[in-house]
């Protein structure tokens, strides 16, 4: 079943990466108490997802913590190692949170993954977005096949 407007974000675990290396995040209880805009792209350093769907989020970041967004995740079924790279090398910084989904489990606990095997990336995340106010999602996105509208980052500051 897909997750939907008002349904709580499952407990799953996600890994970042620290000055110390990989450190595991359980989602629910990281968000908890917070305004969060979370995006997942099918893979890190793609050409949308690079060239356009981080960049609008990293560029777009202080618009979205003034309209009451504490943080800011990015997330895709790719390693940490990858998820780390792809936040330096777009300029993620302090602005986005890049949280790696490694074995697909969130985009799988909400409904959302993708068979992405005819292009030889095994099961992602489909392409969406979503803003989750204390663990429970406020507002979602998911995009069509092959778009790219309602999860950037000026859509949804216009939804907030």
């Amino acid at each position: 079943m897909t997750i939907k407007v008002g349904d709580p974000i499952p407990q799953v675990s996600l890994t970042r990466m620290t000055s110390h290396g990989p450190e595991k995040v359980e989602l629910a209880s990281y968000v908890a108490g917070r305004k969060v805009a979370l995006f997942s792209v099918p893979g890190a350093f793609t050409p949308t997802c690079s060239a356009k769907h981080l960049p609008g989020f990293v560029e777009k970041a202080g618009e979205l913590k003034a309209k009451g967004i504490q943080e800011i995740i990015g997330t895709a079924v790719n390693d940490v190692f990858v998820m780390s790279a792809w936040g330096k090398a777009g300029g993620a910084d302090d602005k986005v949170t890049m949280l790696a989904d490694g074995n697909g489990e969130f985009v799988k606990a909400i409904g959302l993954e993708l068979d992405g095997s005819a292009f030889g990336m095994g099961t992602r995340g489909q392409r969406f977005a979503m803003v989750i106010n204390d663990g429970v999602v406020e507002n979602l996105f998911v995009e069509a096949p092959g778009e790219f509208k309602v999860s950037a980052a000026d859509y949804m500051l216009g939804q907030l």
